[in-house]
């Protein structure tokens, strides 16, 4: 098994994996570094596909590849990659320059949007904005009266200020993911109200997250059987090995199914959130089995000794967060219980 490869979904061609190649070896150039992470973003971002285009599984082998090498260009590149994706349903053209998608709702009073005239005006703290201070634009959602709407927004304007010394994070350290506070910024909406929401993207971006997060695993896997090819490994460290290909078989298996059924068409409406919760599961426990499994493996030596690892593990660590485990459980047999079994 490669240190540094490709991370394969479906059945790539041979030019589509070259071009992975090439972009694990810019991964690796950035590997760390926001600036050059958001350059890498800015390129790419005009090369790889969008979801449900017919190359689905390449677009998430992309986000795998680059997070099996680096989660900080990950977390850099997945958001700006969504938010091409959403323009593009939306039928917009993007403006230049790095997106991000500030989505999430947080404590206190919401985000407010208000139209003036040809935009609106934004107003209040929104939380959880990934590189708030670095990117030059993004799509927020906002509230507007008792219904959400998407706004994209030029985060260079004065009435956009990035709110410094919230991120203390042990993971993802350079992703500052701490709040803007908005005043009578100008904001253009993106859809109507509820359908960024209601879109059938919103649940292939929840779907490309989890690629990543599948990423992430690999490149701790890798690490793992790295060091049993340094020793004689021992059986349990041989049990590992085997619980960790097998969970990654399967989260591989259904990125690699979802991908596809994307592509015919398959996952819009209740089908689509269906799926996004499933896969997110199953790629979420894989990639919690596999930083137990590498604690338990490899000892307190790597977490203490080993930059890149010990980076991994806390990055992963906290981006698999974005996964709301036992209330995503809910909804997801709530949706059985709504529209019955599927395949079982």
């Amino acid at each position: 098994m490669p240190d540094r490869g490709p991370v394969l979904l479906g059945e790539p061609s041979d030019d589509e994996q070259d071009e992975l190649a090439d972009l694990v070896d810019r991964a690796v150039e950035a590997g760390g570094d926001v600036t050059a992470a958001l350059e890498l973003a800015r390129v790419v971002g005009a090369q790889l596909p969008v979801p449900g285009g017919g190359r689905t599984a390449h677009l998430w082998s992309a986000l795998a590849s680059v997070a099996a090498v680096d989660l900080t260009v990950a977390r850099t590149l997945e958001p700006h990659l969504d938010a091409l994706a959403i323009l593009d349903q939306a039928g917009h053209t993007p403006e230049p320059g790095t997106w991000g998608v500030f989505a999430a709702e947080g404590p206190g009073e919401p985000l407010r949007a208000e139209a003036r005239g040809d935009h609106h005006v934004l107003d209040g703290r929104k939380h959880w904005c990934s590189l708030g201070a670095a990117l030059d634009r993004a799509l927020v959602s906002a509230w507007v009266g008792e219904r959400r709407q998407l706004f994209a927004v030029d985060l260079t304007q004065p009435g956009a200020t990035a709110v410094a010394g919230t991120w203390v994070a042990r993971g993802l350290t350079a992703v500052d993911s701490g709040p803007i506070d908005f005043a009578s910024a100008t904001a253009h909406a993106v859809g109507e109200p509820e359908w960024y929401l209601e879109r059938p993207g919103f649940a292939w971006g929840g779907i490309g997250v989890a690629a990543v997060w599948f990423g992430g695993a690999v490149g701790i896997a890798r690490r793992m059987v790295r060091a049993a090819g340094t020793r004689l490994p021992d059986q349990v460290a041989l049990v590992h090995l085997g619980a960790v290909d097998a969970a990654l078989h399967s989260a591989g298996s259904v990125l690699a199914r979802a991908a596809y059924d994307v592509d015919a068409g398959r996952l819009s409406g209740a089908d689509g959130w269906r799926a996004a919760l499933r896969v997110r599961e199953v790629v979420a426990l894989a990639a919690e089995d596999v930083l137990s499994r590498a604690a338990h493996g490899l000892g307190p030596g790597p977490l203490a000794t080993d930059e890149d690892h010990a980076r991994r593990v806390a990055d992963l660590g906290l981006y698999l967060r974005q996964w709301h485990a036992e209330r995503d459980q809910a909804a997801l047999g709530e949706q059985l219980l709504q529209h019955g079994a599927r395949g079982w």
